[in-house]
């Protein structure tokens, strides 16, 4: 029996983490009435603390568990434990990590959607409301384009990681602040530099959040146009906004509502390039159509933006390592609760075409002004009522 106790501590955390995760599905309304803003404030407090170093806490950690588990392997053997039991203990490590992990963090793919905080009204659209929403996106990048500062071959140059992660805060500080939306008033403590960034570059990712630390990291390989997006996409995680369609959509309003051309421009620059490839995505005559009459309307700073950006991560990918971290991202973001896995980051285009429809279309579709006066006898015919018919 001893050498299976190791699986027996493994399988009662199992057992807690399903009970938790099958509790948030049960009770989401209760979910998202109360875990998310106790969350939020125990974020802030960890975020404050591993913010007194520059590193990232939980790579340390994740460092020393690497080793301590090397050692034990390794004693293991010099001193022939049992193997299975060995086992055991590592997979009770492991499973106790994520029994953590959807404690103190994970239960927010439970909450409720993003657009019901900001009481955005998220329904089916037609092609024609797609176009028109990709196409004011493009609008507003190519404005923006051309007022960034860029060097000397022409690529965006938006300063150092540092000076962007100080500032990017500003933007949910502005939504919470001029716009209201009280779901951002989380913790803004500058994002850190993802270490080991060789092999996330490889791997495709741009970004980590790890909620038992309370940490916000950023890939800093990634091209000066994206920084700005993801660094509010990681903070939007540490804000308690798990989805990934959610934490873009954040990551955008962070973006088009900051004070700072560089997060203005990262915003709608992705916002375009989302909204295209749905676009772009529809097997139709008239979509493809639509989306080449699109893209043509692109200047040409913003078309050499996006074609820097595809060729950074085509050019730096390894097709085994992206293939392997895209299948666990898929396998984690389903049995957190977000059935919808990878593809839940592009659906963000859901958000952004009923965004642009509620705050873009309808307040610009003006009400003509009635003259009509009642009492005014040339609009009225009152000869009825005056011959007491």
């Amino acid at each position: 029996m001893k050498y299976w106790f190791g699986y027996l501590i493994a399988a009662i955390f199992g057992a807690i983490t399903y009970v938790l995760t099958a509790f948030g599905e049960r009770f989401s309304t209760l979910v998202d009435m109360v875990y998310p803003y106790v969350i939020r404030n125990f974020q802030g407090i960890l975020a404050q603390w591993t913010g007194a170093v520059a590193f990232p806490v939980w790579q340390l950690l994740a460092v020393a568990l690497g080793v301590l588990i090397l050692c034990s392997f390794v004693l293991m053997i010099v001193l022939k434990w049992n193997a299975v039991s060995w086992l055991g203990w590592v997979a009770a490590v492991f499973s106790g990590i994520f029994m953590l992990h959807t404690l103190f963090w994970g239960l927010n793919y439970y909450a409720g959607p993003l657009s019901d905080d900001m009481r955005l009204e998220v329904s089916t659209y037609s092609l024609q409301e797609l176009t028109e929403a990709t196409e004011y996106y493009r609008d507003q990048a190519n404005a923006l384009a051309e007022k960034v500062e860029r060097d000397g071959s022409g690529s965006c140059a938006f300063g150092t990681f540092q000076e962007l992660a100080d500032i990017a805060g500003q933007g949910f500080q502005n939504l919470t602040k001029k716009r209201h939306y009280s779901v951002f008033a989380g913790s803004t403590q500058p994002v850190k530099e993802l270490g080991w960034s060789d092999m996330y570059t490889s791997m495709g990712i741009t970004g980590v959040t790890f909620g038992l630390t309370g940490e916000a990291c950023v890939n800093p390989q990634i091209p000066d146009i994206g920084l700005p997006f993801t660094m509010c996409h990681e903070m939007a995680h540490r804000m308690c906004i798990a989805p990934e369609r959610d934490a873009n959509f954040a990551a955008f309003l962070a973006g088009a509502f900051h004070d700072d051309v560089r997060f203005q421009y990262s915003a709608y620059f992705m916002a375009f390039r989302y909204c295209y490839g749905a676009l772009a995505g529809v097997n139709d005559q008239a979509a493809a159509a639509a989306a080449v009459k699109v893209a043509e309307g692109a200047s040409a700073r913003l078309r050499e933006d996006m074609r820097f950006y595809d060729d950074f991560f085509t050019n730096r990918q390894d097709k085994a390592a992206t293939n392997l971290a895209d299948s666990v991202n898929d396998t984690y973001l389903r049995v957190s609760g977000d059935s919808e896995g990878l593809k839940s980051y592009g659906q963000v285009c859901d958000l952004l075409v009923n965004w642009h429809i509620q705050e873009v279309v309808l307040p610009s579709i003006s009400v003509e002004d009635s003259h009509f006066d009642p009492y005014d006898e040339s609009q009225v015919d009152l000869s009825d009522i005056l011959n007491g018919r």
